[in-house]
């Protein structure tokens, strides 16, 4: 089975990039199942269904999230929808909307995708991912693991990646909206990246207008946000498994989508 993990999803730019480059990419690749960090996919915060609908339609099969996914108010009716496929961290209080894993099928293959958050650098008490994790991996059996780690610190998700290597197919980061590289199998066979990037405008801060963010930094007082603009990257995770389930690849894919090539440069 051939996997894509899509990075974060940044508003109409990172919208407009994945349907330029998703079909292409699932032809080359013979890509089996995408999946896509999409909690910042109305306009930089949040998911909405036109935005979710949009990007189902573009070829993206499930949605992880983070700590922006209730951003949108308007949007938490569907998350406890089971023909909704967005996931929010499994992590937070069993009451919130929603779910933090779920179990499909491939062809003949079970899939179960798990989203998790880390508890470093976010003003969120969440709950223990480790005992989270460690709890659905007991319940939870299937062909295929995959699990979305939305975490700040390298260090908390090279921890868990390696506390989770050899009982899950897939660990991959998500949120700083920076690619690593360090994508590559674990001694025990799960494949891992630190952080997949995103999509969404290249010269930005997260996807953000530089000027805007700067002029924050500069002056200490709040600013509005703002999508960047101009080229925009796409950042995505290659997983490759044998016919027996295990990992034997894990690569990063960056592309650099010049402006005028996305809808006419169009986007804002």
């Amino acid at each position: 089975m051939n996997i894509l993990f899509v990075g974060d999803i940044v508003g109409r730019p990172g919208r407009h990039a994945v349907k330029e480059l998703l079909p292409k990419l699932k032809e080359e690749l013979k890509i089996d199942l995408v999946i896509a960090n999409g909690e910042n996919m109305a306009h930089g915060i949040g998911i909405s269904l036109e935005t979710y609908q949009e990007m189902k339609e573009a070829g993206i099969d499930y949605f992880t999230s983070g700590n922006h996914i209730f951003k949108r108010r308007d949007f938490l009716e569907h998350l406890d929808n089971p023909n909704i496929h967005v996931l929010r961290p499994l992590n937070y209080p069993n009451s919130t909307p929603g779910r933090g894993f779920v179990k499909f099928k491939v062809g003949h293959k079970t899939v179960l995708l798990i989203n998790i958050i880390g508890r470093a650098f976010f003003y969120e008490q969440f709950d223990d991912p480790y005992k989270a994790m460690d709890e659905v991996l007991r319940k939870e059996k299937a062909d295929i693991i995959i699990v979305d780690h939305h975490a700040e610190a390298t260090s908390n998700k090279m921890i868990m990646g390696h506390y989770l290597d050899g009982r899950i197919s897939a660990y991959i980061g998500t949120h700083t909206h920076v690619p690593t590289a360090d994508a590559m199998i674990l001694p025990k066979g799960s494949a891992y990246i630190t952080d997949v990037g995103m999509v969404g405008p290249l010269h930005s801060s997260l996807g953000g207008d530089l000027a805007t963010f700067t002029k924050g930094e500069l002056t200490q007082m709040p600013v509005q946000y703002k999508i960047g603009s101009g080229d925009v990257v796409f950042c995505a995770a290659y997983i490759q498994l044998d016919d027996k389930n295990q990992p034997i690849d894990i690569s990063l894919i960056r592309k650099i989508i010049k402006r005028s090539m996305i809808h006419g440069g169009e986007y804002e």
